[in-house]
């Protein structure tokens, strides 16, 4: 965008196309008639030299015909005359070149053009030095007559280039302050551009009206989908809100009595029946996790998640979490340790303790969920800006094509295809929480030697932001899906999801 805005900046900076074309247009001109010039001039002077040529031919023949019709005795008189008359220098030589008469006007000539006739009988010969033939009143004309030709027609082409130049950038400017007005109103189909000509800035509005065209029906195709998708959303949110109800409420009735029944109020259990409501009761548990995956990442999708940020110590909320985990690890015989670096500083970071709870629940459940035999580490240390929380794993790994594949909604990596419960949304949701706190989860991982997950939380949270809603939805979060915070039985999406929930793999 900063590319482009300069880019037009520049554009509106250089010279107005009325004054370029008629600019160009002189320069051509200009060359035309200097290259006239400098040929009629190289003509001048060829037909100068010819017309020095014949001059002096024609000299010589008149001094020969009136030399020859004066006697002897008058001839040395006559030459003198016929010098001063033409401008020569007339010479009569013998057969020998020896010159027998000269003659030699009062100015002689600077320069000469020689030409030689044969004079009498016994050999000799009249030699005439002309002056060449001088161009400069011809030079002057030709001038003349070029700089006269040179105005009327730099004149007449720079005023027909201006005219058609300013046409031209007032259809451009009528175009684009029409487009402009259309951007800026952003109304739909605000009509299109009138065709004011009918040559190349009228074909190209033509374009652009048939451009239009597609856009307004490209634009009418889309609200008329999004209406749908709308549509959609509504449904979703209202089939959501009766899920809560219908299976949040007997779920719960379904552990308080399996508790009631495991507290043995109502008389001793024998083994076998207590071994039974467990496996009720652990069912239950996890039906409720999916639930909970389900509703929480609709309500991020919808964009309702709000922080409740504090100055809260993450290795607190670690020790917490691995608490609740030992005794899942102790059960497929895994070890799980918790570890502090406060080498750089203390682990406190700006964040909500529900939602970073909610975060490494997800990501150790799953550490312990595919390790089935070493351990499962979770340290916590400050780096720099930022508090790391590490929890590394000695499972089966992650093959480098999955390692985006499962932060995606619905999807799992194909390494834990034996062990592959619940929906997909674990990751997905993870991610989505750490980037409401403005932090990262990164993750590194071979085949056949575990998985390491890093989630980074600033120590000082840039800005109080919610994730935007769903690229599709166009309007406010709909009200049935923040009805199901009051639907009877369930907790509220603000609540504290249990430990088991939201820790499926991608």
């Amino acid at each position: 965008m900063k590319r482009f805005e300069a880019r037009r900046s520049r554009t509106e900076t250089k010279v107005p196309f009325v004054f370029v074309a008629p600019a160009v247009v002189f320069l051509l001109g200009t060359l035309v008639v200097v290259a006239l010039g400098a040929l009629g001039y190289r003509e001048l002077h060829e037909w100068a030299s010819i017309a020095s040529s014949r001059r002096a031919a024609l000299v010589a023949r008149s001094v020969q015909s009136e030399l020859e019709r004066t006697p002897g005795s008058a001839r040395e008189a006559k030459l003198d005359e016929l010098a001063q008359r033409t401008g020569a220098i007339l010479v009569i030589e013998d057969s020998e070149g020896e010159p027998l008469l000269r003659a030699t006007p009062k100015r002689p000539p600077a320069s000469t053009l020689t030409h030689v006739e044969p004079f009498g009988r016994d050999g000799s010969k009249l030699v005439v030095l002309s002056p060449p033939y001088d161009p400069s009143e011809a030079r002057a004309t030709l001038l003349g007559a070029l700089g006269l030709f040179a105005i009327l027609v730099l004149a007449a082409s720079v005023f027909v280039a201006w005219t058609l130049a300013r046409d031209v950038q007032a259809d451009l400017l009528f175009l684009r302050g029409v487009v402009k007005k259309l951007v800026q109103e952003g109304t739909p189909e605000a009509g299109l551009i009138p065709v004011r000509t009918i040559d190349q800035v009228g074909q190209l509005t033509a374009s652009f009206n048939m451009l239009l065209e597609r856009f307004y029906a490209a634009e009418r195709a889309y609200r008329a989908d999004l209406a749908g998708a709308n549509a959609f959303d509504k449904d979703r949110s209202a089939f959501l809100a009766a899920l809560s109800h219908e299976l949040r409420t007997p779920l719960n009735g379904i552990l308080g009595f399996t508790d009631v029944l495991l507290s043995e109020l109502d008389g001793p259990l024998s083994d076998e029946a207590r071994e039974n409501l467990s496996i009720v009761r652990t069912s239950a548990e996890h039906l409720r996790s999916l639930i909970d995956d389900v509703l929480a990442f609709s309500a991020l999708e919808a964009g309702e998640f709000r922080l409740s940020r504090e100055d809260l110590d993450l290795y607190l909320v670690a020790s917490d979490v691995v608490t609740e985990a030992r005794l899942t690890a102790s059960q497929k015989n895994i070890q799980i340790e918790l570890a502090k670096d406060d080498s750089e500083g203390p682990t406190f970071a700006q964040a909500d303790r529900r939602r970073m709870r909610q975060v490494l629940q997800n990501v150790v459940s799953n550490a312990i969920k595919f390790t089935s035999q070493g351990k499962v580490r979770v340290e916590v240390k400050r780096k720099g800006s930022e508090v790391h929380c590490i929890i590394t794993d000695t499972g089966p790994g992650i093959p480098k094509a999955d390692l985006e594949t499962i932060f995606r909604e619905f999807e799992q990596s194909s390494a834990g295809a034996a062990q592959r419960t619940g929906t997909g949304l674990g990751l997905a949701i993870t991610r989505r929480l750490t980037d409401l706190h403005s932090g990262r989860v990164e993750v590194e991982s071979e085949p056949g030697h575990g998985a390491k997950f890093t989630i980074a939380i600033p120590v000082v949270a840039p800005v109080d932001i919610s994730i935007p809603p769903h690229p599709r939805l166009s309007q406010a979060p709909s009200p049935e899906l923040a009805a199901l915070d009051e639907t009877p039985g369930a907790p509220p999406l603000e609540a504290p999801v249990p430990p088991e929930a939201l820790k499926e793999p991608e």
